[in-house]
């Protein structure tokens, strides 16, 4: 049965996992933000994979939402990023409100009111922003609303990514937010720097190391060698993580009002963007088949009956507004990629749970996930007909 608009969808919270200290909070928002009444409540939301997240209440009843840095020693120096969240969503704002703006050229985001970068107050950088009342969806097939809600919030999330993907960084002068060579190269080189220190963080109890994303060195090497020309699209604001638990919808309207987890944002191809929104539309259901207790993955190919709306629906509207041709050859590589890419992210979990940092309820299950991640990406191309090298051909070519 489907809710009803004005029941609550998404975005629970419930007591803090990992713990803040709330008076030095509220001396520090008394003193910094005058827009918040001390004292505020606080609690932290369910969701928030990576950088703990805060629901704060403050004295007057508004809401406000807080995110921070995990405690602890971080494996990673490019992730859990708050401060690259702030600069984008500060910019964003700015831009969604500039006179001269149009409203299909606005990008929906909550407005920010602070970033503090002085670990001493709450133990890491952290920043606040608005909180916007509105629906979640964890589940990519959106059973709580009708199919042509399901529809028509599909439609609105790709309008918004295209609004994204159409801003350049000049725009925003965000020119030097980060690097301007090629993406995909950059993510390649990093992540696999980044996944070799993942795999080998040891459990604090069972003593055992988190483990390799199986073909790992073969999948690498075949995107390395099958690159897209990112000139064809110009170098874009890339969100890095965007998918629909990462947008809140209207309350009871089938449009986007805020998109939400900036950490891994950077300079680069908005297709990885459209790739990493639409990857399910790339899994085939049979492969997760044995995996039930992994229910956010959903697979759409060859399963239209439980898709949302169409792939090429989604990826028509993309082109229609971005002003592109429509197919987009290069999606293969990118669907390939950021499922690849995600393995990674999960690793990244599985790793800080081995260290007993995520801030997850459900971190342990990326033990068990991110090898299955991982060979979602490779079945990808096999499914487009690429065949990886074996275990050992490269080097046995090498010595001919």
């Amino acid at each position: 049965m489907s809710k009803s608009p004005q029941q609550k969808i998404g975005g629970e919270y419930g007591e803090m996992r990992a713990n803040i200290d709330v008076d030095r909070l509220n001396k520090y928002i008394e003193k910094t933000v005058k827009v918040i009444k001390t004292p505020v409540d606080v609690k932290q939301f369910k969701y928030g994979q990576s950088n703990p997240t805060y629901f704060l209440t403050d004295a007057s009843g508004t809401r406000f939402v807080l995110r921070k840095k995990p405690a602890g020693q971080l494996l990673s120096a490019t992730a859990h990023q708050v401060e690259r969240e702030y600069t984008i969503l500060h910019a964003l704002h700015k831009h969604n409100t500039n006179p001269a703006t149009t409203p299909e050229r606005r990008v929906p985001v909550p407005e920010t009111y602070v970033l503090c970068e002085d670990s001493a107050v709450i133990g890491t950088p952290f920043y606040i922003m608005e909180f916007l009342e509105g629906r979640i969806f964890s589940d990519t097939r959106m059973l709580e609303v009708e199919p042509e809600v399901r529809r028509e919030c599909w439609l609105s999330a790709v309008r918004s990514l295209a609004a994204l993907s159409s801003l350049s960084p000049s725009e925003l002068g965000l020119s030097s937010f980060g690097p301007s060579t090629p993406y995909f190269p950059r993510q390649i080189k990093s992540l696999t720097r980044v996944s070799i220190a993942q795999s080998q963080a040891v459990d604090v109890e069972t003593h055992k190391p988190t483990g390799e994303i199986p073909r790992f060195n073969q999948a690498i090497a075949w995107y390395k060698k099958n690159l897209p020309d990112e000139a064809k699209t110009g170098l874009r604001i890339v969100h890095g993580d965007y998918k629909l638990d990462n947008i809140i919808f209207h309350p009871t309207e089938s449009k986007v009002v805020g998109i939400l987890d900036w950490e891994l944002c950077t300079l680069g191809s908005p297709l990885a963007d459209l790739a990493n929104m639409t990857m399910h539309w790339s899994i085939d259901k049979r492969d997760i088949a044995d995996y039930a207790e992994f229910t956010l993955m959903r697979g759409f190919k060859n399963n239209p009956s439980e898709a949302p709306i169409e792939l090429e629906a989604l990826e028509r509207e993309y082109c229609r507004h971005t002003n592109q041709p429509y197919p987009i050859p290069e999606m293969v590589f990118a669907r390939s990629w950021m499922l690849f890419r995600l393995s990674i992210i999960s690793q990244g979990i599985a790793a800080r749970y081995a260290r007993r940092q995520a801030s997850s309820e459900q971190a342990s299950l990326n033990v068990k996930m991110f090898p299955v991640i991982g060979m979602l990406g490779i079945r990808v191309l096999e499914y487009a007909g690429v065949k990886l090298e074996k275990e050992g051909d490269s080097e046995r070519k090498a010595k001919l």
